[in-house]
Parts: structure tokens; C-alpha cells; sequence
């Protein structure tokens, strides 16, 4: 993949003892990074019994609901690309290290949280450390692994969240049937303190050796404006409303301040990021495609959720279920990406990803509530295929574009992407999906009282708890719910994959296509190989 002049220099040689024990490595920062992710979707399953009157759960409203979720999110998103020029200063161990414990505190006090303020309150806590876990994993995974051995340790990396994804929904619902609702983030304290004595003993630490001044006035911009931006995009998403005033000061003003930020970034002497990666048509696109295969993801698992469970009427554990093709290719194929690369080429590669990754999306538009689960199985195992031929070369793409030293930057520039994008995906495509739901499904609440009728066209769940109310009468009503329901799906499914074709187009434009091979000293076009000398120095 071509990259940016500074990137192509020699990086400095990995001590021996570190390169021995890299892979040892890589499984811990996974364990880290898995249950970071994890936690990021968990808590949906719960949401039900947390909203029940204690002792069941805590009684919290629909609203404190979507706050316990969104709080993470806020302060994650908020906070990442900070972390993440943290770690290149003051050592990408020690973030990790105090990223990891801050999140199992918050856990802990999460698991035992007496009221819905008290879970929102550690929730945004758990969110602080998980800033701070997720850059670190990569930019660590960056200081561990040769340049060569880079392609297949971050496809690693990358499916080890496709599966975090994925499998959240599964672990909650086997511990909601055996537990209570706590239970959901106690059990990431064992977790936390096997992580954390695995990264004492066995990740080494690094940092920028010239690091330069700090940039107070970049890192406080990027904060608030990332937050208020994302901020923004929760809140247009919880009104279906991205016209509503709150919701345009909050976004516009998010714009307006990371439009600052790229000013005084460009004019600084000093500063957080260099801007001039961006005019790098690949490092651009390859970001671009990370925010718009994120949105397009987390989109479709937002609407396939109610699908499954509202319409096919599944356990929270067996729509979770349905979701293993997804983490299985993702885990399958993202470690061997690299060889498509090296074959046809990053920008093939990921062109033809984001092409499985829109037909995935699109066949929502043709599910019922009686397709067959084989089928679902198969478009989910096309999806996570695509995916994982996108997130890899996209992901090595800009990794590679910064020198090794400002691994933290690049993985909390590939992270806040991400995480933008697949908030946004969640908002926009639930405002679609829910415009149309209420489109269709007023003209079938006409007979219901008015108060009655405004709660009930919010969503499939509140028209079906409406049905239920009603007995037998209301069985029409569930009907027509779920038909409704059908039709929003299908239009949301469509504009997601039409978002996966736009991504495949700008990867298709921007990305590399296949370098020329490397000559050797007699023009057979086999390069020479580095050789490591056992127990050679670094």
C-alpha cells in the first residue's frame, strides 16, 4: 500500500526479547479490547430487566435507559482521540494499565448501582477507562510486530472485535438467565485483574522518544468537540429528530469546533496531529471507509435486533445466536485479508469487501417474518465476510501512513472514525427506521385513546405492549405492528447498503491498487528478505 513519505522510512528493529513473546502479547491486549467492545452492546439485552421495579431491576425509565447506554458512548467517543496522544507521551503500558483498571472499578460499582443515576454515573466512568484501553491496544500491537508481520496481527485485532460485537448480545442473555442484572458488568472484574496482571508481566512500554510540546488547545477543541458532536447524533436519534434546535447547536457546534480544531492544528507548531496525513488520498479514504462500514454495522444491528425479536418473537439469546456467522467469518477471515492484499491489492480488496458488506446489508430488504433462519445465517456470513476484507487493509492502511511513534495517534484517529461513524449509524438509520414505523402505523391507532395512541406509534415494542394490554382485540393491531415494522426495515436496509456502496466507491477511487513487485539483484522480481539472526539485537 503507498503511504506517506514519513511512513516509508526504516522503523527502529523490535528488541529480541519483546518479538518472542509478541504473540502472548497480542492474546492479552484481545482480552482487553474484548470485553472494551463487548460492553459497548452488552447492556442492550438488559434493558428490559433493568427497567422492571426492584428488586427485578432498578425501575429506570425509557429515558434513563438510553442514557446508561449513551453515556459510555459519549465519554468514550469524547475522549479517544485524547488517550491516544496521551499514550504516545507519557507510554501506551501505562494508559492501558490505568484505562483498564478505571473500567473494572466502573464496573464493579456499575454491577452493585442502587438507582438509574448511579448506573448512568458509572457507565460514563467505564466509558473514561475504555478511552483509554482501546487506542493503547493498537499502537501497543504496533511497538510488538515487524512492519511485515503488522497486516496479519491487526486482522487479528480487527476480528477480535467483529466477535466482541457480535457475541455481546449472547453473553448477556446467558447471564440474565442465571443471574441478575448485575451480573452483566461484575463479570468483567475477573477479567480485569487477569488482564492486568498479564500486561504487568508481559507488554512492554513505549512512547514518542521526541514527543515535542504539548497542545492543551487542540486536545480541549477535539474534546468538546467530538462530544457535543456526538452528543448531537444520540440525541437526533433518540427524537428522530436532527431538525430539532438542540440537536443542530449540538451537532453544528461540534462541527464548528472541530473545524477549529483543523485550523489551529494546521497553523501550530506544535501540534496534537498533523493534518497533512489527511491530503493523503489513501489515509483519507482508508479512515472514511472505517466511519462508513461502522455506520452501515451498527445500523443493521440496531434494526435486525428489533426484527428478531419483536417480529420473529426470539430470546434475547437466540438473536444473539444468529449473530455467530458474523463474529465466526470475522475471526476467520480478517487474519488472512493480507493475502488478498498482497494478491490483488488494498484497494480491490476492500472494494470488493464493502460489495459483500452492501449485499449483506440489502437483504433485509427482502426478509419476512417467516424467512428461513438458513438464510439469515448465509447473509449474515456474507456481511462478516465483507467486513473482514475491509477492516483489515483499512485499518493496516492507517497504521502504516504514521511512523511508530505516533502509533497512539494513528489508532485514536482509525478508533474516534469508528466510533463517530457507527454512532451516527445507529441514530440515522433508527430515525429512519422509526419515521417510517410511525408513518405506516398511525392510520391502525385511529380507535386508541389519544395519550394511548402517541406511546404506542414510538416504536414496534410499544404498539406490541399496547396489543398485549388489549387481549384478543388486540391481536389486529400486533399484525399490523409487525407489517409496519417490515416496510421501515426494508427502507432503512436499503439506505444502509446504499451508505456500503458509497464506502466501496471512495476505497475503489482512493485506496492503492496492487504495488509492482519488488525486483531482486537478478530481475526475477524476488526482493530480498530481511534475515533475523537468532538472538540477533533489535
Amino acid at each position: 500500500m503507498s503511504m506517506p513519505s514519513s511512513a516509508c522510512a526504516a522503523a527502529p528493529r523490535i528488541p529480541e526479547a519483546v518479538h518472542r513473546r509478541r504473540w502472548a502479547i497480542l492474546v492479552v491486549l484481545m482480552f482487553s479490547l474484548l470485553i472494551v467492545v463487548l460492553d459497548n452492546s452488552i447492556l442492550n439485552v438488559a434493558v428490559k430487566t433493568i427497567a422492571s421495579p426492584a428488586p427485578t431491576g432498578l425501575g429506570a425509565t425509557q429515558s434513563q435507559l438510553e442514557w446508561a447506554i449513551n453515556a459510555y458512548t459519549l465519554v468514550f467517543a469524547g475522549l479517544l482521540f485524547t488517550a491516544g496522544l496521551l499514550g504516545d507521551r507519557i507510554g501506551r503500558k501505562k494508559t492501558l494499565l490505568f484505562g483498564i483498571l478505571l473500567f473494572g472499578t466502573g464496573s464493579a460499582l456499575a454491577a452493585m448501582s442502587g438507582s438509574p443515576t448511579q448506573l448512568i454515573t458509572w457507565r460514563a466512568l467505564m466509558g473514561f477507562g475504555a478511552a483509554f484501553v482501546m487506542p493503547a491496544t493498537l499502537a501497543v500491537l504496533v511497538n510488538v510486530f515487524e512492519r511485515d508481520e503488522q497486516p496479519r496481527a491487526i486482522g487479528i485485532w480487527a476480528g477480535s472485535v467483529g466477535v466482541a460485537i457480535a457475541i455481546g448480545p449472547i453473553t448477556g442473555g446467558l447471564l440474565l438467565e442465571h443471574f441478575w442484572w448485575g451480573s452483566i458488568f461484575l463479570v468483567n472484574v475477573p477479567v480485569v485483574i487477569v488482564a492486568l496482571t498479564a500486561m504487568m508481566l508481559l507488554v512492554p512500554d513505549s512512547k514518542d522518544p521526541n514527543p515535542g510540546r504539548t497542545d492543551p488547545i487542540g486536545v480541549v477543541l477535539s474534546i468538546v468537540g467530538l462530544v457535543l458532536l456526538v452528543y448531537g447524533i444520540i440525541r437526533g436519534g433518540q427524537l428522530a429528530d436532527f431538525a430539532d434546535p438542540v440537536v443542530l447547536l449540538s451537532s453544528g457546534g461540534g462541527l464548528l469546533v472541530l473545524a477549529g480544531f483543523v485550523w489551529h492544528e494546521k497553523r501550530s507548531t506544535h501540534p496534537a496531529i498533523d493534518i497533512a496525513y489527511f491530503k493523503e488520498p489513501s489515509f483519507a479514504a482508508a479512515v472514511a471507509a472505517i466511519a462508513l462500514v461502522f455506520f452501515a454495522l451498527m445500523g443493521v444491528t440496531f434494526f435486525s435486533a428489533f426484527y428478531m425479536q419483536s417480529v420473529r418473537g426470539w430470546t434475547a439469546l437466540q438473536a444473539g445466536a444468529m449473530l455467530l456467522p458474523l463474529a465466526a467469518t470475522q475471526m476467520i477471515f480478517a487474519p488472512r485479508a493480507r493475502l488478498l492484499v498482497d494478491r490483488f491489492g488494498a484497494r480491490a480488496t476492500c472494494t470488493g469487501g464493502m460489495v459483500l458488506v452492501a449485499v449483506g446489508l440489502a437483504a433485509f430488504a427482502m426478509f419476512d417474518s417467516t424467512t428461513p433462519v438458513w438464510v439469515l445465517c448465509l447473509f449474515f456470513f456474507v456481511q462478516g465476510t465483507g467486513m473482514a476484507h475491509v477492516m483489515t487493509p483499512v485499518t493496516v492502511s492507517v497504521m502504516q501512513a504514521l511512523p511508530r511513534e505516533k502509533a497512539g495517534s494513528g489508532s485514536a484517529i482509525n478508533n474516534t472514525f469508528r466510533q463517530v461513524g457507527g454512532a451516527l449509524g445507529v441514530a440515522v438509520l433508527g430515525s429512519v427506521l422509526s419515521t417510517v414505523y410511525r408513518g405506516d402505523i398511525e392510520g391502525h391507532l385511529a380507535a386508541l385513546p389519544a395519550g394511548v395512541r402517541d406511546a404506542a406509534g414510538e416504536s414496534i415494542e410499544a404498539t406490541l405492549a399496547i396489543a398485549d394490554k388489549l387481549g384478543p382485540a388486540g391481536a389486529g393491531l400486533a399484525v399490523s405492528a409487525n407489517d409496519a415494522f417490515l416496510k421501515a426495515m426494508h427502507v432503512t436496509a436499503i439506505g444502509s447498503a446504499t451508505i456500503a456502496l458509497v464506502g466501496a466507491l471512495v476505497v475503489a477511487l482512493f485506496l492503492p491498487g496492487k504495488p509492482p513487485a519488488a525486483k531482486g539483484p537478478d530481475g526475477s522480481g524476488r526482493g530480498d528478505r530481511p534475515v533475523r539472526a537468532a538472538g540477533a539485537g533489535r
